[in-house]
This record gives structure tokens, C-alpha cells and sequence, in this order.
């Protein structure tokens, strides 16, 4: 493990601005979501459920079945609202949790959904003396929305059988994310059937409305923050691709510019959804970070090329015009409590973290950056790196190798025998003064933070971006 380090004479430093937690947008987000989860177990009582679940008969099966198709259309709306972008959900829980949520959501919204049909029918058929087959029958074909509901939910039974993580490995991105983009239309074939003949959505006026508002809502807050707001902004903006530059032995660089960039917000840390308006396929969004601290009306994206879109990058043009949606996340120097700076960052997550380390006020030494791949050819932005650890005292470490398969499985093979914790304890001395900053693969993040937790890390002080579903 080598060191790159250099003791030049700090820069005269700017006093930290004061830091800003998300908390009242945090408690805004978990508010609304209880607030309607509160509401659909009221109307699950309100329509005697509690005393059909103790009948023990078909009305048993048929109000749980009740209470699981309620559950599961409230997971649905958040599973929705969860990726369209809204700001409440964006800024309270950030898209790390927000990934992690969408995932949760989505698998415990199918498998209710499932639960439903199955409760519902067989209740059905059990207080009509009917066979459990015929009765699905007459659901599909004699009740209203049920023919559409029929093929929604096979759409969703395709998104998740595309999401299960060994089914997403063999699928190339743009094909997964096509595919995943049907869940939408999936919701939507869904929806009449619940506002149409579900007896809790129509009960009473204020129940039907509630719905009603509730969806509508949603639609409007995906055209608005997946659409409307992107073009808004690149067509104020006017983005174009200024140059392309390599990166490393198979990484690539893009400076892009355009009118006001400083009105976009955008941090340090934080990551926007790219659309390069280069030819076929410009409408397949990526998500970048920024790779430099945005300033000078430029905003810079670094990516390692394993894909068709990063490979596309490199034969951008100077001029090509460019969509964009955010800024998103929220890795940034806001989240900050400690005096003292440790980033851990593998392949192209080292971009955000060497923007963050351009923008964050610190003292020489008071930095480390920990980076790893697969050998020092392929690090990227080593150049603005070694200008850091020159200018700044940035400390910075390479873990280069083949990872380990067992122990500490964040470092290479030749540091496997190392204990985690005691390797970041020897590498940063006392912990409790660091702000913790990771981006890299998501099972190599998980491998770091047990050895943070282990070695005393209060979770507040880890800071993380994740963009995998």
C-alpha cells in the first residue's frame, strides 16, 4: 500500500459554513407516509374489518385479503413516488435510502398483491359455495378494471422477476431499465380496478376522493419532476459538451458548460442523470456524479468505460447538447460534523470524493482518501489527486489488486489478513473526529461499514451514495 502525500504549506482556508442536517425534510417524508398508512388501516376498521377477521369463515379470508390489496396499493403509490423525484422524499432520505427503499417497497408490494388475489378469491369462493377456479374466472371477466388489472399485474410480475439480483446480472442496463419502466404501466392498468370496484376505495365520498387525489397526485408529481422539470432546465440552461479527455487506462472525462450553471445548486457530491443528445439512444438517462467541485460555469463527469453507456462517452463531440435531471444526493460536505475528512472510494465512485475533497475546507493531513482497483493504470482523476495531496496535504492511499474473497473483503488479496477495523483505526488514528465518505460498488460499501461500525463509527458520521436498484 503506498502512500502519495506531499507536507506543501496549506492554503489559506475559508471557515466552514455551517452545516445543515435534513431533518425537518426527513420528518416531513416519514410524516406523510404514516399519515396515508394510518389512513388505509382506518379504512380497513372502518369497513368492519376487525370484526370479519374474527368470524372464521369466508369473510376472514376475504378481509384480510382486504387489508393486504390496501397495504399493497399504498406501497404501490410510494413506490412510485419514491422514484419520481420529489423533493420531500429526495432531500429526507437521500437516494441511498431511497434506493434501499425502492427495492423493499417494490418486493413487499408484489408479494401482497399476491396475497391479495389469492385471500380475496378464495373468501369469494368460499361464502358463494364456489369453486376457487371458477371464482377467478368471474373476478377477470364480470367485474369491472379486472381484465386491465389482469395483464398490470403481469407487467409487474416481469419487473420483479427482472429485479431479483441473480436475474439483473445477466441483463444488460438499457435492457433492465426498459423492462423496468413497464412497472409503470403496470400501476397504471392497476389503478381503475381499485378506484372502480374495491370496496374500501369506494365506501364512502370521502374515501373515493381521497383516492382519487391520492393518484392523481402521483401522476402529476412523475410529469412534473421526471419531465417537465428536466426540460425546463436544460432548455433554460443550454448544457453542451465542451471536451472529452481520457481518463485513466479506460476511464473518461467530460467537461460540460452552459448558461448560469451556478443557478442549477449543484454540490459537490452530488450526482445529476445525464442524457447526451448524440444520436440513437439519447434518451437512455445515466447517473453521474460530478467528478470535480462545480465552479467556473462548468460541471465535470468522470466514468470508467464498461458499458454501453460510459463506452458512448467517449465519442461525444464537442458541442453535443445535453439533458440533464437534479442535482440528486446527498453526499455532501453539508452532512459534515467532524473536523477531519476520511474517503473510501472504488473505481468510479473516487470521482464525487475528490470533488467533495476540492470544495471541503481541511488542514494538511486532516484528509485521507483511500482508493482501490484493479491496478494503478486504472485509478481515475489521479492527476487532480496528486495536484490535492501538493496543494492541500491530502494523505492518500492506493489498495490495488484483485479483492479478497474472505476476511476483510474490501482490500485486495494482499491485505486480507488484515482486521478491518484495526487497518482503518491504523490508517486514521482516532476515528471519532472523521466524516466517513464511501461510493463504490455496493457489496464492497457494505464490507467497509461492518469494519466502521466495528471500530466505533457513529452511523451519522457515514456518508454514502448508492445508484444500483
Amino acid at each position: 500500500m503506498a502512500t502519495l502525500t506531499s507536507p506543501a504549506p496549506a492554503p489559506r482556508l475559508v471557515a466552514a459554513p455551517a452545516r445543515r442536517r435534513p431533518t425537518l425534510w426527513r420528518l416531513a417524508a416519514v410524516t406523510l407516509i404514516w399519515a396515508t398508512s394510518l389512513f388505509v388501516l382506518a379504512l380497513w376498521v372502518s369497513g368492519a374489518g376487525i370484526q370479519s377477521l374474527i368470524a372464521v369463515d369466508g369473510d376472514t379470508l376475504t378481509t384480510l385479503g382486504r387489508l393486504t390489496g390496501l397495504v399493497s396499493a399504498n406501497l404501490l403509490l410510494y413506490q412510485v413516488l419514491l422514484m419520481a423525484r420529489v423533493p420531500v422524499f429526495e432531500r429526507g432520505f437521500g437516494r441511498d435510502g431511497i434506493t434501499r427503499m425502492h427495492r423493499l417497497v417494490g418486493f413487499w408490494s408484489f408479494w401482497l398483491l399476491l396475497a391479495h388475489l389469492a385471500l380475496i378469491t378464495a373468501g369469494y369462493a368460499i361464502t358463494s359455495h364456489t369453486n376457487v377456479l371458477v371464482q377467478a374466472w368471474d373476478f377477470v371477466w364480470d367485474y369491472p378494471g379486472m381484465l386491465l388489472a389482469t395483464a398490470g399485474t403481469g407487467l409487474l410480475i416481469l419487473v420483479v422477476a427482472t429485479s431479483i439480483r441473480r436475474s439483473r446480472r445477466r441483463l444488460r442496463y438499457e435492457s433492465w431499465h426498459l423492462l423496468h419502466l413497464y412497472g409503470y404501466l403496470g400501476v397504471g392498468l392497476a389503478i381503475p380496478h381499485m378506484l372502480w370496484t374495491g370496496a374500501d376505495f369506494t365506501a364512502s365520498a370521502g374515501a373515493t376522493f381521497y383516492w382519487w387525489a391520492l393518484w392523481a397526485v402521483t401522476a402529476a408529481c412523475v410529469l412534473w419532476f421526471r419531465i417537465a422539470v428536466p426540460l425546463i432546465r436544460s432548455a433554460r440552461h443550454r448544457l453542451q459538451v465542451v471536451s472529452v479527455q481520457p481518463d485513466g487506462q479506460d476511464g473518461v472525462s467530460v467537461r460540460i458548460a452552459g448558461r448560469d450553471v451556478q443557478r442549477l445548486g449543484a454540490q459537490a457530491g452530488q450526482f445529476f442523470i445525464w442524457r447526451f443528445l448524440d444520436g440513437p439512444g439519447w434518451s437512455r438517462g445515466h447517473p453521474f456524479s460530478l467528478a470535480a467541485a462545480p465552479a467556473g460555469g462548468e460541471l465535470v463527469i468522470a466514468a470508467r468505460r464498461v458499458g454501453d453507456g460510459t463506452e458512448r462517452l467517449a465519442d461525444l463531440r464537442p458541442g453535443t447538447r445535453v439533458m440533464i435531471e437534479g442535482p440528486y444526493g446527498h453526499m455532501t460536505g453539508e452532512r459534515r460534523s467532524g473536523s477531519r475528512l476520511l474517503m473510501l472510494g472504488a473505481g468510479a465512485g473516487v470521482a464525487p470524493l475528490v470533488a467533495l475533497l476540492q470544495s471541503e475546507p481541511y488542514a494538511p493531513g486532516e484528509a485521507i482518501l483511500i482508493t482501490r482497483d484493479h491496478s494503478a493504470g486504472h485509478g481515475l482523476r489521479r492527476t487532480e489527486i496528486d495536484r490535492l495531496a501538493v496543494s492541500r496535504g491530502l494523505v492518500h492511499y492506493t489498495l490495488h489488486g484483485r479483492r479478497a474473497d474472505t476476511g476483510t473483503t474490501w482490500v485486495p488479496e494482499t491485505h486480507a489478513r488484515w482486521d478491518g477495523a484495526e487497518l482503518l483505526r491504523r490508517v486514521a488514528g482516532d476515528l471519532a473526529q472523521y466524516d466517513v465518505y464511501l461510493c463504490g460498488p455496493i457489496p464492497w460499501m457494505r464490507s467497509i461499514r461492518q469494519d466502521l461500525r466495528a471500530a466505533g463509527v457513529s452511523p451519522d458520521r457515514i456518508h454514502s451514495e448508492a445508484f444500483a436498484v
